[in-house]
């Protein structure tokens, strides 16, 4: 007989049933992708900043210039 010890969890299947319905849901583990070409910078962000790309210094930042307060609130658009 062969013994196996799980210690790590990484894929779950669950069935659950409801009157004569019965649901099967299975999740397996995978890879991430790539992060892409999005730098961000956010070390000045507040609550509600608005995410958007500066072309001067060519990334896109979170911080207190755009803010989902100041674009409501008579922000110029």
């Amino acid at each position: 007989m062969t013994q196996v010890n799980v210690t790590t969890q990484k894929n779950t299947v669950t069935v659950s049933s409801t009157g004569d319905v019965t649901t099967v849901t299975a999740t397996t583990a995978g890879p991430q992708g790539p992060p892409g070409d999005f730098d961000l910078e956010q070390a000045s962000k507040v609550d509600k900043s608005v995410i958007y790309y500066d072309q001067t210094a060519a990334t896109f930042k979170a911080d207190a210039v755009y803010t989902a307060d100041t674009l409501t609130d008579g922000g110029s658009f």
